[in-house]
């Protein structure tokens, strides 16, 4: 009597094998997606250094540092250790999203939802790396340089959605203000989000071009664009004191009140440095500071538009298996 002949089955991906395995807790998944933000906001920070430092060059080519080596070599001094410290923070980032990424597959019940955010943030990386190089080829022209940060700043903010996702259910979200509150909310997010972009056009014709050459700025003046970008910031904090208000005649949650509240914080705290670093001839640290205090603000943002709104845990949630090692089963 023949034997049948060997099937195989079916073949794993090594994120469903570990999704097999393994169950994060809810404070596993919610630390893993938080890490993301973490690293996004310190790769701006970061990013800003180089640009602040005149190290935009300091490694000439990419995605070599030189032509001839992978790493910065002694003959690129400060400026070249920088830049590449730049690109190295990229791979712990893309090991944050990594991490993000197989928590969420490994979350049961499975959530698609979720898992196709933390899949974005990969894509954002990848994509903002090319343009990173596109950057360093163009002798870094300010309009790509502002690309460059608009797209770290759209990773943050897939970033953060995906952080705050973590911590609720997969059920249709239901309204916690009234309407015209969601609305005041959805115009502080749109109307910070053309402050971050004018913020580009004021670094963009500023004197911080990130090379110690005369490397050419956007054409307009910087006072009129700083004068814009003001305004902008100005009508940001008239509606995140607006909506402080608001909240506490229609008796919102304590936690909603509190996000308001931060935002405002936020708000003005930027507002100062902002005028400081103007005043002052736009110090280096400053502008560092800033940018630190534009991150915070749109994660601010974010997270005050999402608390208006509440999604119940849907189905019945499966126990997470230890997270210190695999199942073997």
């Amino acid at each position: 009597m023949h034997k049948p002949p060997p099937t195989i089955g079916a073949v794993q991906t090594p994120l469903a094998y570990i999704a097999q395995r393994w169950t994060p807790s809810p404070k596993t998944l919610r630390r893993a997606t938080l890490s993301a933000v973490l690293m996004t906001v310190l790769i701006v920070v970061t990013g800003g250094a180089v640009r602040l430092t005149g190290s935009g060059l300091g490694c000439d080519t990419w995605p070599k540092c030189t032509d001839d080596s992978l790493f910065a070599t002694p003959e690129q001094g400060l400026h070249g250790a920088i830049e590449f410290g730049n690109r190295m923070l990229t791979y712990v980032l893309s090991a944050a999203v990594g991490w993000a990424i197989i928590a969420v597959r490994s979350v049961e019940p499975r959530r698609r939802g979720l898992t196709r955010l933390a899949w974005l943030q990969f894509w954002i990386v990848l994509g903002n790396a090319v343009i990173g190089g596109i950057t360093v080829w163009a002798g870094l022209n300010p309009w790509s340089v502002a690309g460059h940060f608009l797209l770290a700043n759209a990773l943050l903010t897939v970033a953060t959605v995906t952080w705050v996702r973590a911590g609720e259910g997969d059920a249709e979200p239901r309204p916690r203000v009234p309407r015209p509150v969601r609305k005041l909310s959805w115009a502080i997010v749109a109307l910070s989000a053309a402050l971050i972009v004018l913020g580009t056009s004021v670094t963009g014709s500023g004197k911080h071009a990130g090379d110690s050459s005369d490397v050419p700025r956007m054409p307009w003046d910087w006072a009129a664009a700083a004068h814009v970008h003001a305004i902008a910031a100005w009508l940001v904090c008239a509606l995140a004191v607006a909506m402080w208000l608001v909240l506490r005649v229609v008796d919102a949650p304590d936690d909603i009140r509190a996000r308001a509240r931060d935002l405002l914080l936020v708000v003005l705290a930027q507002g100062a440095i902002g005028y400081v670093q103007y005043f002052t001839h736009v110090p280096e640290v400053l502008v560092g500071v800033h940018m630190l205090g534009s991150s915070l603000m749109w994660i601010a943002v974010l997270r005050l538009a999402l608390s208006l709104r509440e999604r119940e845990v849907s189905g019945t949630a499966v126990p997470s298996r230890p997270d210190g090692a695999l199942s073997t089963v």
